[in-house]
């Protein structure tokens, strides 16, 4: 593993969708795969852990809570034209749950993953 490297854990629904997803339209790539357990994907100096129910993260607390996807904790990814890339991604068939969103720092935009799990994608303000 790269010193610089930061991981990312989600929990997903279905590891083999979550593994399309990321891979065909986000530009990750895909690393070890034990589907339907878990696989990671990679992007830069991103690692995506992607949990099934079966993985060891899928495991009910001591309580019976059980880890499940979804959250607004997101992940963010750094776009160089982001109105190109989202009219990209709708043509794929991705769904965004708001229009792009420009405020002093940059420009962003919401979608989720198969499972629910949020992707913000961003643009930096020059």
């Amino acid at each position: 593993m790269k010193t610089d490297q930061v991981n990312v854990r989600y929990m997903v629904d279905d590891v083999e969708k979550a593994v399309e997803f990321y891979t065909k339209h986000l530009g990750f790539t895909l690393g070890r795969n034990v589907a339907p357990a878990f696989a990671d994907v990679t992007r830069g100096n991103l690692r995506l852990l992607l949990s099934g129910r079966t993985s060891s993260a899928g495991r009910a607390m001591p309580d019976g809570t059980l880890p499940v996807p979804g959250g607004w904790n997101r992940i963010e990814l750094i776009m160089k034209d982001l109105p190109s890339e989202v009219e990209r991604m709708k043509r794929e068939g991705i769904k965004f749950r708001n229009d792009i969103v420009r405020g002093p720092g940059g420009s962003q935009i919401l979608l989720t993953d198969p499972s629910g799990n949020f992707i913000e994608l961003f643009e930096p303000a020059i």
